[in-house]
């Protein structure tokens, strides 16, 4: 009985000192921090889902953020670093891009084992990732997204329609913008109607959240390596289900096959993929992989994105009957809203700006340090940046810091106005970053914000929106999300003006 006591005492002080070893990590190398707990580091909410873990990031941004430009933190064990600072952000994505050209989990992903995940250009690493993106650059020139233009007009009928017929209730938006999204990615990627407003679950949508949200078990392999690095090298995991893998390859597969049976000349995102095929001998998983990114910077964060400016429209009255006049006024003199009069509204770019701001779907970057180099923790005091550690960019803590922006909470469209400078003003700064920046900045940002842009208009001059109290108030973040969705939707009630 002692001899298993003693065995048990000693597993238990084992575990202790194996999740503990690290915790003075960041004192040897003088750089301040808050306490981690044991198994749970700086970030429990990352394992008990009691919360966004961004509300962890956030509460230790607020207490350092006057004191140092970056400060140490752990995740569970694993020693990290978060960037509190602009200028130590503009060092870390403009500056000193090549000590951090790397984001932190671009070394998790197998080709062998996760053929689409690991292709795509958010886990690629240095030459590769450079290859990649440049394949992928010439399709999101302005050209190329004016000719799919058409195909956003024709969804946001789609969605007129849908409203048409559901606004006797209220409706709630961020489910609205999803079907949006869904509809306008999937016929510019795959040339097919998603059917988003007609059917209660299309499968290319329950698809698209199967690859934003991940599964337990591959949540549970992420904790696993997190207290067991080895074991990536041990146990590969697809972090995309077979199912959804298979799903989009046959996707792919179906929609050239469509294409070349009935020589289809369209000018959208497959037949760039077409071209780039013929060009480079592109194999059918890489053109998957280029498909499935597009489909993600398009669905997801553009859905999130376009749901909380329709929300906040709704709370600001003043707001919606300003933009709705912009609107009206464009029309009288041009006749119809072109791609380029979409581009030439300031008032509309004001409003998705301060939605990108206060609403920023982006809510984390985390970069990994790829050549050591030395960073500014205090004025004069240089602290060396080890190779491989990883440095976390808190952008919804920097977006509602009244240290750059007054009155943070408030949705305020006047602080992007030109005569204040635009957004240039805040990206010179270092602290209006929804899409990064960099050369590694989100490359699809200006396809997202057409499309949103479109159906942000095509709502406002058609309906007056109005907050209705289904809507849980203040917004919170769900937990386990990637983007700022919020818990329990968005619901907003429409009347109609025609």
């Amino acid at each position: 009985m002692l001899f298993l006591l003693t065995f048990l005492c000693g597993i238990v002080i084992a575990i202790y000192v194996y999740f503990t070893w690290h915790f003075d990590h960041w004192i040897k190398k003088g750089i301040p921090g808050p306490n981690p707990r044991f198994f749970f580091g700086n970030f429990p909410s990352n394992v008990t889902q009691s919360r966004n873990m961004v509300y962890d990031a956030h509460d230790i941004y607020q207490t350092y953020r006057d004191k140092f430009s970056f400060v140490g933190f752990y995740h569970m064990r694993a020693p990290g670093l978060m960037a509190l600072c602009p200028d130590t952000v503009k060092e870390i994505l403009i500056k000193k891009f090549r000590n951090f050209h790397d984001n932190e989990f671009a070394d998790m992903g197998d080709k062998d084992v996760d053929r689409m995940f690991s292709r795509n250009p958010f886990m690629l690493q240095g030459d590769e990732w450079k290859e990649k993106r440049a394949e992928i650059t010439p399709a999101f020139t302005p050209a190329r997204i004016k000719t799919m233009f058409p195909v956003i007009e024709d969804v946001c009928q789609r969605m007129n329609n849908y409203v048409k017929t559901h606004n006797r209730d209220a409706i709630d938006v961020r489910e609205m913008c999803a079907k949006y999204a869904t509809d306008v990615v999937s016929s510019c990627i795959f040339g097919l109607d998603a059917e988003s407003f007609t059917k209660d679950k299309p499968l290319i949508r329950e698809m698209g959240i199967k690859l934003m949200n991940p599964s337990f078990s591959a949540i549970a392999y992420f904790i696993l390596i997190e207290i067991l690095p080895f074991m990536r090298h041990i146990i590969k995991m697809p972090f995309v289900p077979k199912e959804v893998e298979n799903f989009f390859v046959n996707l792919m597969k179906d929609a050239i096959a469509l294409r070349k049976k009935n020589k289809i000349e369209r000018i959208d995102f497959l037949q760039y993929l077409l071209e780039l095929q013929e060009r480079k001998n592109l194999a059918e998983i890489d053109m998957v992989a280029h498909a499935v990114t597009f489909f993600l910077d398009g669905f997801e964060t553009s859905s999130v994105a376009m749901s909380y400016a329709l929300y906040e429209l709704a709370k600001n009255p003043d707001i919606q009957s300003k933009l709705r006049n912009e609107i009206k006024e464009t029309e009288l003199k041009n006749g119809k809203i072109s791609f380029e009069n979409l581009l030439e509204m300031p008032y509309l770019e004001q409003v998705v700006m301060e939605t990108l701001r206060r609403r920023s779907p982006a809510l984390l970057l985390s970069k990994k340090c790829t050549e050591s180099c030395k960073l500014e923790l205090v004025d004069g005091e240089m602290k060396t940046i080890d190779e491989g550690v990883s440095i976390m960019i808190p952008i919804y803590s920097i977006h509602l810091d009244p240290l750059y922006y007054d009155n943070p909470e408030e949705f305020d469209p006047e602080r992007f106005s030109p005569e204040k400078g635009g957004t240039k003003l805040y990206r010179d700064k270092g602290v209006f970053i929804p899409f990064s920046d960099g050369p590694r900045a989100c490359l699809g940002q200006k396809f997202a914000l057409t499309q949103v842009k479109a159906g942000i208009v095509d709502i406002v001059k058609n309906y007056e929106l109005m907050p209705n109290s289904k809507t849980e108030e203040p917004i919170v973040i769900a937990p386990g999300e990637f983007t700022s969705a919020p818990v329990g939707g968005l619901w907003l009630n429409f009347k109609d003006l025609n």
